[in-house]
């Protein structure tokens, strides 16, 4: 199964955001969290977390992940 890819590096460079801990601090999620999320880690992600992310970036969840197509 392809996994889901997360654009919060793309999305933290468009607002500047420089770190992990940067990102933790003004968004209230842990560095953990956040960490797994950047590097395609996470098999499941809160409702919440992916607010916070929507609402910090200002965008939609489909700006937050990306399902990679599928090669035939």
């Amino acid at each position: 199964m392809d996994k889901v890819k997360s654009n919060l590096h793309i999305l933290m460079g468009k607002k500047k955001i420089r770190s992990i801990n940067q990102l933790a601090k003004e968004t209230g999620i842990s560095r953990p969290t956040l960490t797994r999320i950047y590097n395609d880690e996470s098999d499941r992600i809160e409702f919440e977390t992916i607010y916070k992310l929507c609402q910090f970036f200002d965008c939609n969840v489909g700006d937050l992940f990306t399902i990679p197509e599928k090669e035939n």
